[in-house]
């Protein structure tokens, strides 16, 4: 038997999980008992944790084995029972939802920081969730903030170091270790939800090719076994298939900016028929066709119209959620399905609720990520899986697609403007100095707009009745628009100002227009009304997608 210390330790005052979990930068972690303190302070939190099964692993960012050995062995110290790690200690966020649900666990801790960029100067994350799959409700991360701001001691086993890079099963103590391949559990589900013959014909044809761009992150493992070897997509279809601590220097954040080889593959003349990606967990998506890129709002809207056409979701929608900055596109095809679309706030623990109750089917967020409840979290590849469906079906092209649903409910033309790494002291007066001015803004009117709603958005949740506040400043517009702006929470330095702006557009002869032409009036509206540029000082956003 190896022998449990007991660690005399001093709290950290940051570590209140934000909406994905406590992510700092890499060297943060790194400080002496920072991460040991983090994880007994969950421990600590966890009744009836003792003798349980939990799942582990991360998306392979640098500090990711040394991360995985260091909770291991407070596992054990704390006398969890047993503990399923991915094969060399990868795992993504919707696989982990998959085997916790699966295999029936207690919950999961994940190694992430999402899309944010890797390497010894990069960002580290920690995340739990639950026994139902999905991120821990906000009463488990303030008990943990709570604790952890008391810790003064910890449990750690001294003990060899876990062979990460085999199948198989160890032990640490009573605690038995089990290395799996994290593929097996969430392949198996994805072929339940679609029709993979009817995809795999279309590959078979010879005329369709793809690419996905897992972006040297964790999806890379998973597409190929589902594209390429089980689908017979080719050898070449997955790009920067290797997940690396840095993520080859890039960063994992599948859009218009990050995602750029992708989009100019996809813009060239003898571009493939479907161009995907996916994020540094693999919860993320985006999605192109030959010189058309699909906004995540449309996305959602999309899926939801043709669910009818795949296997999983035959049956009919229950409803469908959306973060409230994402568009309005989807209550569009809600309304026509004669079932409800829920307005959350942005941060996927909060359709946790309205997935478990049997409320909602299909979910979605503007920052590139969907899902369904077959997980408790969004899922990147089974979004690229669920457009192969619609494709192999349709036998049209993504653009084609995609106009057909805009003739049939109209265009909601969307972009989300972000400003990075701002002073987080001159954003939050900027949102104060907004909220200020609500009062005042019902009625007026700026050239043909004028404002019909102005609030702090607050949602009341319709299953445990909780309400959460301030969750994002909306100006709606008569005609349909909204200008919406909210600080992001998923950054590890600075502020985020992000500015979403939308404009619905009935009239088909309009719908090719581009998008910040059609909302150029809203974007400088909103710039006047927060006067983003005399309080920022920057001429315009970071990223523009």
């Amino acid at each position: 038997m190896n022998s449990i210390h007991t660690i005399s330790t001093t709290p950290y005052l940051d570590q209140r999980p934000g909406t994905s979990g406590l992510r700092k930068k890499v060297k943060h972690f790194q400080q002496l008992h920072y991460l040991e303190n983090f994880i007994q302070s969950l421990f600590d939190c966890l009744e009836g944790i003792a003798g349980k099964t939990l799942i582990l692993g991360g998306d392979g960012r640098y500090y990711n084995q040394e991360a995985i050995q260091i909770i291991l062995k407070i596992a054990a110290a704390n006398k969890i029972g047993r503990v399923l790690v991915g094969h060399h200690g990868l795992f993504s966020t919707p696989a982990v939802s998959c085997v916790i649900r699966h295999r029936k666990a207690f919950g999961g801790i994940i190694l992430s920081a999402s899309h944010n960029p890797g390497g010894i100067n990069g960002d580290f994350g920690v995340k739990y969730n639950t026994s139902h799959g999905g991120p821990a409700p906000e009463s488990v991360t303030e008990a943990i903030y709570a604790r952890s701001k008391k810790i003064d001691r910890y449990f750690i086993l001294k003990a060899d170091d876990i062979p990460l890079d085999t199948l198989g099963t160890h032990h640490l103590n009573e605690t038995v270790v089990e290395v799996i391949n994290p593929i097996t559990d969430w392949a198996a589900l994805m072929e339940s939800l679609f029709d993979f013959s009817k995809i795999k014909a279309l590959f078979d044809t010879g005329a369709f090719h793809m690419y996905f761009d897992a972006m040297n992150a964790i999806t890379g493992p998973y597409a190929k076994e589902i594209l390429e070897h089980r689908l017979g997509a080719g050898p070449n279809t997955v790009l920067n298939g290797d997940p690396l601590p840095d993520f080859g220097g890039g960063h994992p954040d599948p859009n218009l900016v990050y995602g750029k080889s992708l989009v100019t593959k996809m813009y060239r003349a003898n571009a493939p028929s479907l161009g995907a990606a996916s994020d540094g967990d693999g919860d993320r998506n985006m999605i192109l066709g030959k010189r058309f890129f699909v906004t995540p709002s449309d996305n959602l809207a999309i899926l939801a119209a043709h669910a009818h056409t795949i296997p999983g979701y035959r049956s009919g929608l229950a409803g469908i959620a959306r973060s409230m900055p994402t568009s309005q596109a989807a209550d569009r095809v809600a309304k026509a399905l004669e079932i409800e679309c829920f307005e959350t706030p942005t941060g996927w623990k909060f359709f946790g609720n309205l997935l478990d109750a049997g409320k909602a089917t299909l979910c979605g967020e503007e920052s590139f990520g969907a899902g369904s409840n077959h997980l408790r979290e969004k899922d990147g590849l089974w979004s690229v899986l669920f457009w192969l469906n619609i494709l192999a079906t349709q036998r049209q092209s993504v653009e084609a697609i995609v106009r057909k649903h805009w003739a049939k409910y109209g265009r909601n033309f969307y972009s989300r403007h972000d400003y990075e790494n701002l002073p987080s002291d001159q954003t939050q007066q900027l949102i104060e100095d907004l909220r200020q001015q609500l009062p005042n803004l019902i009625g007026k009117q700026f050239n043909q707009h004028q404002i019909t709603l102005a609030d702090d958005f607050s949602y009341h949740d319709p299953v445990d009745q909780s309400i959460t506040s301030g969750q994002g400043i909306r100006l709606c517009f008569e005609d349909g628009s909204r200008i919406i702006y909210r600080l992001s929470g998923t950054g590890t330095e600075g502020a985020t100002l992000r500015v979403y702006l939308e404009r619905f557009e009935p009239d088909p002869n309009q719908h090719g227009l581009e998008t910040q032409i059609a909302l150029s009036d809203l974007i400088q509206l909103a710039n006047h009304l927060a006067q983003i540029k005399q309080k920022t000082h920057r001429i315009e956003p970071t990223v523009i997608t």
